[in-house]
């Protein structure tokens, strides 16, 4: 197989990716995914960064008109501070505050249900870093009462409570970190192993009384990358009743390519055969909307900084969508998709929501 070099800038110049791809179903898969209750396991941004342009009425009944019913949501970044994420929270009530007919915060079961009905979305407050608790295992406490209902370990690299999928597979999870897990399965937080190496991952597994979440991943077998997870990681997951959300970043394929939805796909059905079609959903972590110039022109500066700041994993070398699955309608595509592919209604029930809604429910239960 010959690689084709492109120059790194070629793969951001916006031409011809950053176009919007146009949603076209079929009736069934559209009626489909109009009934479904849809999650998306991990949004790319700060809440409420969508919303802040030149047109925030237009751009909230894009984000309304989804047909997305809850996301999972990051506060604090990769490494915000204490006071960082305090702040981030109180920008995220904002919001819930300043348009309460469109965004509510997800805390509790009876909230998935809700945003259905309503016709809203529902926003889950969660951390990909446990920089914001500083060593202190009882903000845990102190953040849930905030409405934070999702943790992390670690991110990219090790930390007091673990270590990170780019340091390596040896080192596991800390004394420290098993008091978080044990904390967190006491009041009910769930427990993201996302970004965490294969043997913190299994050492959290087995430590935690509760099932825990991968919401944003993808599958080693299909490519090798330290962001994508083994296949006796999703086994001992399922087997602990958790859920893997598949990603659309550009960790599904090899570089330069650039994903597809076919490559997703890819991952995906390895992932329902590893674990079963119970333990699946998705957790897109790519922007909500579909990405236009100035939206590539952020991801680009975002990425720089993390690799500047020494957080950014192989391979970001390609902007973080998928281009055929460029819109915020992209999972009503991937319903169409499932649909072709041979996928009943009641799996893909499971796969775009159903899952995470069961899962998180039995987490967060007292």
């Amino acid at each position: 197989m010959t690689l084709i070099a492109i120059k790194p800038d070629a793969l951001w110049s916006g031409e011809p990716t950053a176009a919007a791809t146009p949603v076209s179903v079929s009736p069934a898969a559209a009626e489909l995914y109009r009934k479904l209750f849809v999650l998306d396991g991990n949004v790319l941004a700060e809440i409420g960064s969508p919303i802040s342009n030149d047109d925030p009425v237009g751009v909230t009944k894009l984000i309304v008109g989804s047909g997305v019913n809850v996301v999972k949501a990051t506060l604090g970044g990769p490494q915000g501070n204490f006071e960082q994420t305090v702040a981030a929270i109180a920008k995220a009530e904002l919001l819930m505050e300043e348009q309460p007919e469109a965004f509510f915060k997800v805390q509790r079961a009876a909230d998935f249900d809700r945003a259905k009905s309503e016709g809203k979305l529902g926003v889950i407050y969660s951390f990909e870093s446990p920089n914001m608790l500083e060593d202190k295992i009882d903000r845990i406490e102190l953040f849930h009462s905030l409405g934070v209902r999702v943790m992390q370990l670690t991110y990219n690299h090790r930390t007091p409570l673990g270590c990170g999928c780019l340091d390596g597979d040896t080192d596991g999870l800390t004394d420290l970190g098993r008091s978080a897990v044990a904390k967190m399965n006491e009041i009910g937080v769930a427990l993201d192993l996302s970004h965490s190496n294969t043997k913190t991952t299994a050492d959290a597994i087995a430590a935690s009384k509760k099932p825990v979440l991968i919401t944003h991943a993808g599958c080693r077998a299909v490519y090798t990358h330290p962001r994508n997870k083994e296949d006796r990681e999703l086994k001992a997951l399922a087997e602990k009743g958790g859920v893997i959300g598949i990603y659309m970043l550009p960790f599904l394929t090899e570089p330069p390519k650039r994903p597809t939805l076919k490559d997703f796909l890819q991952h995906l059905d390895h992932a329902v055969k590893v674990c079963g079609e119970d333990h699946v959903g998705i957790g897109t972590d790519v922007p909500f909307l579909h990405v236009g110039e100035e939206e590539l022109a952020e991801l680009k500066r975002r990425t720089e900084e993390r690799k500047a700041a020494g957080i950014a994993a192989p391979g970001e070398d390609r902007p973080a969508y998928i281009p055929d699955l460029n819109t915020e309608r992209k999972l009503e595509l991937v319903t169409d998709a499932l649909m072709k592919g041979g996928y009943k209604s009641a799996a893909i029930e499971k796969i775009l929501g159903g899952n995470f809604k069961r899962v998180l429910t039995e987490i967060w239960s007292a």
